[in-house]
Formats: C-alpha cells, sequence, structure tokens
C-alpha cells in the first residue's frame, strides 16, 4: 500500500455563520493505492495560523507521497529528524505534523479494522467525563461575549441542565464592557498586578456560577497566560475559596519556572499543555512538577503517535490528562481515542464551539456527549468521515 495524494480542506465556517466566532478548522484527507483513506485535522482554528497550517501540510505532503502509510513511527521520525525544522519545532510545524500522523492513524485502524483506541492498547476507560469548556463566550448555538455575574450564572445552570458535572470558564479574559479577548492592549495590565477591580470581576463571576450551581458541581478557571506570575497567584488566592478543581494556563507556558512558582503558591491544581509541543516541550513542565494536569492537543502535540507517548511521561509524575480541544469533528474523535486509552485521563473538554452547526456539519458523524459524558467511536479507525458535500467548497490543495 502506498500513500497517492493528500488532500487539504481549509474550512472557514465563520465566514458563513455570522452567530460563530473567527473559527478555521484545517481538515486533511490521505488516499491510497487500495482505495483506504485517512482523515486529520490541524490543530491552529483559533487564533493566528490556520493558513500557516494550510502551508504546511502542504509543504510537508510531498514527504509522504509513496510511502507505506502503516509505518506510522518511521513517518514521524522522518518528519521530525530529516526536516530540519522538526526538530526545532513550533505550533506550525507539529501541526502540519500532527494532522498527517492521526491521518495514518485512521488509515492503520481501517486496514486492521479496528478503532484506534485499540491499538493504543485498548480502553482504560470506558465513558469518559466531559466539561462544558469556555462558558465566558455563552452555553448555545450563539457565540456571546459574556459580562454580567448573573450571564455566567446562567450559562453554567444552562450545562448543568444538560448534564455536566463540570465546567471551564476564563472570568477575566472578557472585560466588563465586552472588550475584546486575549487583545493586549486592552488586557496589558494584566503582567502585572492586577487591580481590585478586576480581581472583583474575576471573582463575582465565580461566585455566581458557583451560587448558581451549587458545591458538588466542578468548576475549572482558565486563563489563557494572560497573566503575569504575580497577578496570577493573586487572583488564585482569590479564588480558592470556590472549591476549583484545577487552574489551567495561568502564565506564559514556556516559561517554566514561573509556571512552577504558581504551582508552589496556591492549593489549586495547575493545567497547562494547548501551547507545548512533543515530548520534549513537555519534560521541564513535569521535571520541575509545575503541573499537575496535562493538556495535549493531538493536532498540535505531534499526533496520536506522540500524544501516548506524552501521557505515559507525564504518568511518571502522577500527572492526569485532558487532551485540549478546539477544532472541528476530527480532534474532537482523535481525542476521544487517546483518552479512552490512557490510564491517566481525568476528563474531557467539550468547548463551546463544538455547539456550532457550521463545526459539527464538517464530518459525517456528530460525536456530542449525552448527559455530559462521552461514549468512545467503536467504527474502525477513527470512527469518523468527512462530510463530502461541506468540505468540497473548502478543498485548497490535492498534493500528488
Amino acid at each position: 500500500m502506498k500513500i497517492t495524494n493528500v488532500e487539504i480542506f481549509d474550512c472557514e465556517v465563520s465566514r458563513s455563520d455570522p452567530r460563530m466566532a473567527r473559527f478555521n478548522p484545517v481538515l486533511i484527507r490521505i488516499n491510497t493505492d487500495e482505495g483506504v483513506s485517512g482523515i486529520g485535522e490541524v490543530g491552529l482554528a483559533y487564533g493566528a495560523g490556520a493558513k500557516a497550517g494550510v502551508g504546511i501540510v502542504r509543504d510537508l505532503a510531498p514527504r509522504i507521497l509513496g510511502r507505506d502509510p502503516m509505518k506510522v513511527e518511521a513517518i514521524w521520525e522522518n518528519l521530525f529528524r530529516a526536516t530540519f525544522w522538526g526538530m526545532g519545532g513550533g505550533n506550525v510545524f507539529y501541526a502540519g505534523m500532527s494532522a498527517i500522523d492521526i491521518a495514518l492513524w485512521d488509515i492503520r485502524g481501517k486496514v486492521l479494522d479496528a478503532p484506534c483506541y485499540q491499538l493504543l492498547g485498548g480502553k482504560t476507560n470506558e465513558k469518559l467525563r466531559a466539561y462544558a469548556s469556555q462558558l465566558q463566550f455563552g452555553w448555545s448555538d450563539t457565540h456571546q461575549m459574556l459580562t454580567r455575574p448573573e450571564q455566567y450564572a446562567e450559562a453554567a445552570r444552562k450545562a448543568v441542565a444538560q448534564g455536566y458535572t463540570a465546567l471551564k470558564v476564563d472570568p477575566l479574559q472578557v472585560d466588563r464592557n465586552g472588550g475584546p479577548p486575549l487583545d493586549w492592549e486592552v488586557n496589558q495590565n494584566y503582567f502585572g498586578l492586577l487591580r481590585t477591580d478586576q480581581l472583583r470581576m474575576g471573582e463575582e463571576r465565580i461566585a455566581a456560577m458557583r451560587d448558581a450551581v451549587g458545591p458538588d458541581v466542578d468548576i475549572i478557571i482558565e486563563a489563557h497566560a494572560l497573566l503575569g506570575v504575580n497577578a496570577a497567584i493573586q487572583f488564585a488566592r482569590v479564588v480558592e475559596p470556590y472549591n476549583i478543581l484545577f487552574y489551567e494556563e495561568p502564565v506564559h507556558p514556556l516559561n517554566m519556572d514561573n509556571m512552577a512558582l504558581v504551582a508552589r503558591s496556591t492549593s489549586i491544581p495547575i493545567a497547562t499543555g494547548e501551547r507545548c509541543y512533543t515530548r520534549w516541550g513537555y519534560r521541564d513542565l513535569l521535571e520541575k512538577q509545575a503541573v499537575a494536569v496535562i493538556q495535549p492537543d493531538v493536532c498540535l502535540c505531534g499526533g496520536l503517535t506522540e500524544a501516548k507517548k506524552i501521557c505515559d511521561y507525564a504518568n511518571l509524575y502522577d500527572a492526569t490528562m485532558q487532551a485540549h480541544i478546539c477544532g472541528g469533528p476530527v480532534s474532537t474523535a482523535a481525542a476521544l481515542h487517546l483518552e479512552a486509552a490512557v490510564p491517566n485521563f481525568n476528563i474531557h473538554e467539550h468547548h463551546t464551539h463544538s455547539l456550532k452547526d457550521c463545526v459539527r456539519e464538517l464530518c459525517v458523524h456528530d460525536y456530542q456527549p449525552e448527559r455530559g459524558t462521552f461514549s468512545v467511536p467503536d467504527l474502525p479507525g477513527l470512527g469518523q468521515e468527512l462530510n463530502e458535500e461541506v468540505v468540497r467548497r473548502y478543498h485548497a490543495y490535492t498534493i500528488e
């Protein structure tokens, strides 16, 4: 069996749905001379980078043409060691590698007539508890920017009514006036010390959510690395009384010493990982015991091949894992297979973007949780296929 071509789909879904925030999944399909195909995803759908993701796959694809797709490890090592930039990497390079790797695992599963989780070692988790993610953007099919504590409370109640027993929110990302998230000009002071009114704003939102859902629902706090180390410690101490499950990306994820200082300064477990790539990117975090929950994105960290190794490495340090998921349906499927197989699974992320029709329609199967719990696809490979009717309008390149 040989790889014959690679198709790239540049899915600018937010252009077709005015209710959606800027969002641009990049999907790929690897085809073979025996008619078996596999699909993957570049994990750069949010922020800036999707077009670079299209470009890196276009650049890497010729390296795998004519190769045996069953030799997943050999192809991974070649992309990592023989491309020069693979051993320095970065989010764009590893996103391209990840998409290719996931598609190869999909092909392997189809050839061997087994779901990917079986090839990863079989299930250690039959059901996967999920949390409703990024409630500052609401919890519905319409993108919002929540400002008032009562809006945060209402979003929390909606998610809990659907069966979720855990919620995640960034209570500082949107200012009181609905200011743009991740805007340095708006939030630059977050890198120093938080003002009293900023601390109060964040605490009021968390308090409203806790009051709305009661003591038994887990609340996760996200910070998107907007904070400097001192501000992160300030805010941790303010929200500690609200029984927070974990505190995600409080500071710059590549400053391991600062992350470790935050971990030592709060009783809340620290999580990070969406901007860390390969085992080498996690090494200092784990060895400095700076993280309790790792969050590798299968579509960014090096694919299923590397994500499994990262999770096993984390298990040495008693760190649990939760795959980071902010992408299309291929990202969800790949994460479900990984989380089913690893013994240190913690919880599954279900992003508010995954509720939007323009994202859900990209693939044939719409995997959604039932009462806050996911089942793992049992079809061969990823158990997912592209929706031809939809993705053909996003076709960008075929490399052959």
